[in-house]
């Protein structure tokens, strides 16, 4: 619609003579956005982008739909026609408006997500695990046809269900995925990272969109498959992730960029597609023989223009195989030397690609996806035993602290070019306390707990809802829109509310809080009638809903952070895939006064024979301290 009609003149006259137009951007704006597009939702049944709504000078939508285009053809009435017909019922028959808009408004007051008030419980658990079993694809891996999203919130309870039960075929449904997302054009094989989505059904032809928070939340899949199964692929593609987001995605203060289009010279994909003249002419001839066969490239091409199918000339590269199936050929003998070949080769092909014209970069710099990386970097700096992860995490985590907060400490939403502006939403809250509670429990600093403590009290007085429990969107000291919405749904980003679910469960394990507990409790019920409804369609809150049933544990290690005795506990620790737990620290170094104002009940826990020494609690009952990390992992082994 930008080209064909928001860039017409003949267009432009006609809006501007009748409406007062108003581009919304929807990253920066969530809040209007998820108001609109339930309506348009009520209204037609569907929703989607772009979202074109038609309002009254006070908000209150009487029209919504999709894509219009300039004429009206096929059935589809044209954005001119459109036009003129809303300016003859506005000037003659206002009274249909306002009926439609008073309707809307009442669904919209109604809409918002109510409780029963019953505790999910493994039912809905085992129910969820049954829907994602039935909408799986055995072939391909994910739960869809065409298009085919990553979903890794999906993948995160699959991996849980999986430890709870020991069910296998969990475990094989999340490997599936992984492996097949990997070898597919949806990930991107010379420069690293992930596009948006499949358009088919295989992991082949990409929408070409690479997102911030598409890399955060698949590695974290990546990191825990890693530790589930040992699998050394899962870490080499979350390192790849994190190499391809801190060399493009990355700022020069430190914190991460939104996102990279699609098209480049308006054209998708140009930039992510080669001629096999242009792969021959980067590389020798052996190194081009390998990336021909392994991925899959032809002379004529074998990507297809989307609208019409035609073979277009240019390649996008895929495996069929592991690349290390192909040790046997092209004169190399060992995985390891197809490896170092193809290494010389991707690394040729990414300079030639640097020299294209690149996709246009979405220099916005947004609390809520920069919090999900910040976790996510953080996770895996523990699970790798990489300090370049936590470095990275705790460089963009200062640059938020001291860039997009307030005079008095709220946060904002969005940073760009030096200013900082829009007041923060539930998501950027929620995603950043997550992204400091994972940075501590990767270096121990207890200013990341401190401060992760103080803006989870502010999100709870700005943004709970006293009556049923859960969160708003949007603050109660924020900008007054139609209704205040609380959104559950765990779509292409989790929702704002089930990361504040786990946060509180965290903090309240972490400090000791009684009252914290209490609303993790009124959490777990606050949205179950929904959940029930669907339970797959909120895998991410379901993950808190899996903690809350236990076993969970709070581990509490005591000694020298540095000593030989400590680092062998947490190299053994975080070997294991034991999510469902909380880790906090105290030095002997010192009398530890910042952790002990945060978590006053850690005075009592002391080193025993003068060892590193480990606490092992379940819901606040500990027992025997050991100095033995076997000891350790037989407790966190129980069920």
């Amino acid at each position: 619609m930008e080209k064909e009609s928001f860039e017409d003149d003949q267009v432009a006259e006609i809006i501007n003579r009748i409406f007062v137009p108003i581009k919304v951007d929807r990253e920066e704006r969530p809040d209007i956005d998820h108001i609109y597009m339930t309506a348009c939702q009520m209204m037609t049944g569907s929703g989607g982008w772009p979202l074109t709504i038609i309002m009254t000078h006070d908000r209150k939508p009487f029209f919504a739909g999709s894509y219009f285009p300039k004429h009206t053809q096929h059935g589809r009435i044209g954005l001119i026609d459109l036009s003129e017909r809303i300016e003859f019922i506005w000037r003659n028959e206002r009274s249909k408006i306002e009926e439609t808009t008073g309707s809307i408004l009442s669904a919209l007051s109604q809409s918002r997500e109510d409780t029963d008030g019953e505790l999910l419980d493994l039912v809905t658990l085992k129910t969820c695990y049954e829907n994602l079993s039935q909408r799986f694809d055995p072939m391909r891996g994910g739960f869809s046809d065409a298009p085919k999203f990553p979903t890794p919130h999906n993948l995160l309870f699959l991996l849980r269900h999986w430890k709870r039960s020991g069910d296998d075929t969990a475990l094989q449904m999340v490997t599936k995925t992984l492996d097949e997302m990997r070898l597919g054009g949806i990930y991107d094989h010379v420069g690293f990272g992930f596009h948006r989505y499949s358009t088919d059904a295989k992991w082949l032809v990409p929408h070409f969109e690479k997102m911030l928070y598409d890399q955060a939340m698949l590695a974290l899949a990546y990191t825990e498959a890693y530790q589930a199964t040992g699998n050394p692929n899962y870490m080499k593609t979350t390192d790849e992730i994190f190499e391809y987001v801190l060399r493009d995605l990355t700022s020069k203060e430190g914190a991460f960029y939104s996102a990279e289009d699609a098209d480049s010279e308006g054209v998708e994909g140009k930039f992510y597609l080669w001629t096999l003249d242009e792969i021959r002419t980067s590389l020798e001839s052996d190194e081009a023989a390998l990336v021909e066969k392994a991925f899959n490239v032809y002379p004529m091409g074998n990507f297809k223009e989307e609208a019409t199918q035609e073979i277009t000339g240019t390649n996008i590269f895929h495996l069929k195989r592991p690349l290390l199936s192909f040790s046997d050929q092209h004169g190399v003998s060992s995985s390891e030397d197809i490896e170092t070949l193809w290494d010389v080769a991707r690394r040729k092909l990414l300079k030639t690609r640097e020299g294209r014209i690149r996709p246009y970069m979405d220099d916005k710099i947004l609390t809520d996806w920069n919090g999900l990386m910040i976790a996510a970097l953080a996770r895996a700096s523990l699970v790798f035993d990489n300090p370049k992860y936590y470095h990275s995490a705790a460089r963009a985590a200062d640059f938020i602290l001291s860039n997009m907060r307030d005079s008095n400490g709220k946060l904002f939403h969005r940073y760009r070019q030096g200013e900082s502006g829009l007041s923060a939403h539930i998501d950027d809250y929620s995603f950043f306390i997550w992204g400091l509670l994972e940075l501590y429990e990767a270096s121990f600093d207890p200013k990341y707990l401190k401060i992760a403590v103080e803006l989870n009290a502010d999100c709870l007085r700005r943004f709970w809802d006293d009556k049923t429990g859960g969160f708003f969107f949007t603050a109660n000291d924020g900008e007054e829109l139609l209704v205040r919405q609380k959104e559950i749904y765990d779509g292409a980003t989790p929702s704002g509310n089930s990361i504040a679910a786990m946060n509180i469960l965290k903090i309240s394990r972490f400090t000791g809080s009684s009252e914290l507990e209490s609303m993790a409790s009124i959490m777990a019920g606050a949205f179950s009638s929904t959940v029930k409804k669907f339970p797959s369609a909120y895998t991410q809150f379901l993950l808190f809903v899996d903690f809350t049933l236990g076993p969970s544990f709070e581990i509490a290690l005591v000694g020298h952070l540095e000593s030989d005795d400590m680092k062998n506990i947490m190299t053994s620790l975080n070997k294991i895939y034991a999510p469902n737990k909380v880790l906090i620290f105290r030095t002997c170094d010192s009398e530890s006064p910042e952790i002990l104002e945060i978590a006053p009940y850690l005075v009592n826990f002391e080193m025993i024979n003068d060892k590193a020494t480990i606490y092992v609690c379940r819901n606040y009952a500990c027992e025997t301290p050991t100095n033995d990390p076997k000891r350790m992992l037989s407790l966190l082994a129980t069920n």
